[in-house]
C-alpha cells in the first residue's frame, strides 16, 4: 500500500509539473498560491511530496511547483532570477552555485524564526553564511559522508579498518594484492569525492580559508592541497581505484559494491538505503563506516550532511505566507510524518520517526572526533566540484602532472569566482 500511495503522489506531482511547464494559472496573482522552485528529482523525494500534500490539505492553500531537470536547474533557475521571476520558495544547497542567485538581495534571513531553535547544531551550521545569517530551512535527508567499507570481506581476509592514513594505505595495498578493487572511485561524472579531502584543510584553519578567498594565496601555496592531489595520483597509478575507474559512473557504484568487486567507496549512508541494489551478493548489512583518508588528515575525516534548504524570497508580496509555510514544514507533527522511515541523521531535535543507520551509530565515537561541517563546497569562493573533477581527469589521463593539476584547480576556481561575483 505504501508503494501504491507514493506512486499516486508522484503521479499527482508530475501532473502539477506538467501544468506548470505548460503555463497553468498565474500563481503570482493568486493570493492563496505559493511558487516553489527546485530540481525535479529533489521535489519528487517522498518526504517532499508528503509535506507538500500535508500543507495543501491542512491549509487549503496551493503550491505551484516549478521544477527543472537536474542538469538544467542552475542555468534555468539563474535565468528566471535574472528576468525577475523569483519564486516564493527556492530549494538549493549551500554550495558554490548558490552565488548565482545574489543571496543578500533575494533571500530573507531566518535567524529569528521560532523553529530555528529546533535545528540540530550541524544542520544549522550548514545553513549559515559567513556572517551568521540562517539562509534556509534544511528540510532534507542528512547523511554522514565517509569511507564505507565491506566489513564482511575485510573479516574474511583478516584485515581491519584503518584509523590512520598509514593504516589506510596499507589496507588499500593489501586489498589490491588479493585481487580486489580497494576503492570504487566513480570518476565518470561523480564529482563529490575530492571535497572530502579538502574539508580538513580549510575547516581546521579559518585564517587559511580567508586568505584563499581574498586571493592572498592559492591552492598551490597550500602544501596540503598538493599532498591530496599527489595521494590521488599515486592511488590511481597503484590500481587502488581499479583498472576502469575513469569509465565508472553513478550507475556502476551499486554493481561494484554489491558484487564485492570493490571493497570501499567515499559516499554517504543514505545511498545504501536508496541506491544499493538488493540483488547483489552484499547488502547494506555487510557495510560499515570509517573516516575518509586522502592525504590531508592523518586521523581521517567525515563530512556532515549537505542539505537542501528552503529559502524565502524576501521581496515577495507573499513573504508572510511563505514564512507560515516554513513554520508548517518545521512543525514536529508534520516533519515526523514526512520523514517516517527515512534513513537520515536528524536535522531537527524533535525528529523521532526517521531511521538511524547502524553504520553511523556504530561509528559514532569516531565521527564525533573527526567530523567536519561541509567546508570546501560551501565556503571556498569559486569552488566547483565539476572544475576540480576536470582538473583531476587531466591528471588521471596523463595530460598533466600534480603541479599542473593544482594550477588548473586554481585557475578554474578564480574563473568561477570572477564569473559569479560575491555570493554572500
Amino acid at each position: 500500500m505504501k508503494k501504491r500511495s507514493l506512486l499516486l503522489v508522484l503521479l499527482a506531482l508530475s501532473a502539477a509539473l506538467l501544468l506548470t511547464s505548460c503555463g497553468g494559472k498565474d500563481a503570482a496573482s493568486d493570493e492563496n498560491t505559493l511558487t516553489v522552485m527546485g530540481k525535479r528529482t529533489d521535489l519528487e523525494k517522498s518526504y517532499m511530496t508528503s509535506i507538500f500534500q500535508q500543507y495543501e490539505q491542512a491549509t487549503g492553500n496551493e503550491l505551484e511547483i516549478i521544477a527543472y531537470e537536474d542538469a538544467e536547474f542552475e542555468t534555468a533557475a539563474a535565468r528566471q532570477f535574472a528576468e525577475g521571476h523569483v519564486p516564493d520558495v527556492f530549494l538549493h544547497f549551500h554550495n558554490a552555485d548558490l552565488s548565482r542567485f545574489n543571496v543578500e538581495e533575494n533571500f530573507y534571513p531566518l535567524n529569528d524564526e521560532p523553529w530555528a531553535a529546533d535545528l540540530t547544531d550541524s544542520a544549522r551550521a550548514y545553513c549559515e553564511d559567513k556572517a551568521g545569517r540562517l539562509l534556509g530551512l534544511p528540510f532534507w535527508e542528512s547523511s554522514v559522508s565517509g569511507c564505507y567499507y565491506n566489513k564482511t570481506i575485510l573479516n574474511e581476509l583478516g584485515l581491519r579498518p584503518a584509523a590512520t592514513q598509514t593504516e589506510f594505505d596499507t589496507l588499500c595495498q593489501a586489498l589490491a594484492e588479493t585481487g580486489y578493487t580497494p576503492i570504487c572511485w566513480p570518476a565518470d561524472g561523480c564529482t563529490w569525492m575530492p571535497q572530502f579531502g579538502l574539508d580538513p584543510i580549510f575547516a581546521d584553519d579559518a585564517a587559511l580559508l580567508e586568505k584563499l578567498n581574498k586571493n592572498e594565496i592559492g591552492y598551490a601555496d597550500i602544501p596540503a592541497v598538493t599532498d591530496m592531489v599527489q595521494w590521488l595520483s599515486d592511488a590511481a597509478q597503484k590500481g587502488w581505484f581499479g583498472p576502469d575507474f575513469l569509465e565508472i559512473g553513478w550507475d556502476a557504484i551499486s554493481p561494484a559494491l554489491g558484487s564485492g568487486q570493490a571493497v570501499m567507496t567515499f559516499i554517504w549512508d543514505t545511498w545504501f538505503y536508496t541506491d544499493l541494489a538488493g540483488d547483489g551478493k552484499y547488502t547494506v548489512d555487510d557495510f560499515a563506516l570509517m573516516p575518509v583518508f586522502m592525504g590531508t588528515a592523518d586521523s581521517g575525516t567525515y563530512e556532515g550532511g549537505n542539505l537542501n534548504m528552503m529559502m524565502l524570497n524576501k521581496n515577495s508580496p507573499k513573504l508572510d505566507m511563505a514564512r507560515e509555510f516554513l513554520a508548517f514544514c518545521a512543525d514536529p507533527e508534520n516533519y515526523n510524518v514526512a520523514f517516517d522511515g527515512i534513513a537520515t541523521v536528524n536535522c531537527f531535535t524533535g525528529q523521532t520517526t526517521n531511521i538511524q543507520s547502524p553504520m553511523v551509530t556504530d561509528a559514532s565515537a569516531s565521527i564525533a572526533a573527526n567530523e567536519r561541517v561541509s567546508t570546501a563546497a560551501t565556503r571556498i569562493v569559486g569552488y566547483s566540484a565539476e572544475d576540480v573533477s576536470a582538473a583531476l581527469d587531466d591528471l588521471f589521463r596523463g595530460r598533466t602532472d600534480v603541479a599542473g593539476c593544482v594550477k588548473r584547480m586554481d585557475d578554474l576556481r578564480l574563473g568561477e569566482a570572477s564569473d559569479h561575483g560575491p555570493g554572500e
